[in-house]
């Protein structure tokens, strides 16, 4: 049985989980199980490796995303470029495992924006500044957007949420949140931005898709903008992490 997983800590609920098990079924793929793997430390990683000689891939999610770089052989273009990992190959057709890292979120989210964007989508602001920022932004950027972050604390040539005002929201038009603000059971949370600037010509993406239709959102389409949940993202990567573990994977570096 081939065996398929994912590694965090800790790991109360898996969407990749729920998600598998009903591919399964529904696809009547047998022979494979999907299961959580929760580890407290990064260091017990190899060890659990070892001790699962029929597991082929795993997920990576909070807080290994970073630390699990120092455990592969080979990275994926976007793997690298982000300096961050969310997906695992592992190839055991040789003496000793060989793991390769990818970055599914940079294609989940690209795809699932694709079809929403317009000509006048030329510019996009990302609220936060966590490892799903940066996914978000190296997708933008491979769509030729122009990007600036958003944060609490924002660096050199980043925006403070204060300093969102009708110039600048007349020019980005694309509103991407990573931040988990607005994630149940905080339904009423969401980033301080000037929602009364926005109009019919604003896209508002969220990471976010519990609730449905989170504040953020609600508060866009109450003024006529076009908005996305994370559903979508979750869901398309996830594929993609299935076709990379079944040796469709992409070219590598």
């Amino acid at each position: 049985m081939k065996k398929y997983g994912l590694i965090g800590y800790p790991l109360t609920h898996s969407f990749s989980k729920k998600y598998y098990d009903s591919k399964f079924e529904r696809e009547r793929i047998t022979d494979v199980d999907y299961q959580l793997y929760s580890i407290e430390t990064i260091a017990e990683f190899t060890r659990m490796i070892s001790e699962n000689p029929q597991l082929m891939g795993v997920n990576v999610t909070i807080p290994y995303k970073i630390a699990v770089m120092d455990y592969v052989q080979k990275l994926s273009p976007e793997a690298e470029a982000i300096a961050a990992v969310n997906c695992i190959k592992i190839d055991r057709s040789g003496p000793a495992p060989v793991l390769t890292g990818y970055n599914t979120d940079v294609y989940g989210f690209m795809t699932s924006l694709k079809p929403l964007l317009r000509p006048w989508h030329t510019a996009a602001l990302v609220l936060g500044n966590g490892g799903a920022a940066k996914a978000v932004l190296y997708a933008l950027t491979q769509l030729g957007i122009e990007t600036s972050l958003v944060s609490r604390a924002p660096m050199a040539g980043q925006f403070h949420y204060g300093q969102l005002d009708r110039l600048v929201l007349d020019k980005y038009l694309l509103i991407v949140n990573t931040t988990p603000l607005g994630t149940y059971p905080d339904i009423h949370t969401c980033p301080e931005i000037p929602y009364d600037l926005l109009g019919k010509r604003h896209l508002l993406y969220d990471l976010v898709y519990n609730p449905e239709t989170t504040a953020f959102l609600k508060q866009g389409a109450e003024r006529g903008a076009v908005v996305k949940n994370g559903l979508e993202m979750l869901e398309l990567q996830a594929e993609r992490n299935w076709e990379i573990w079944n040796g469709t994977e992409r070219q590598i570096k």
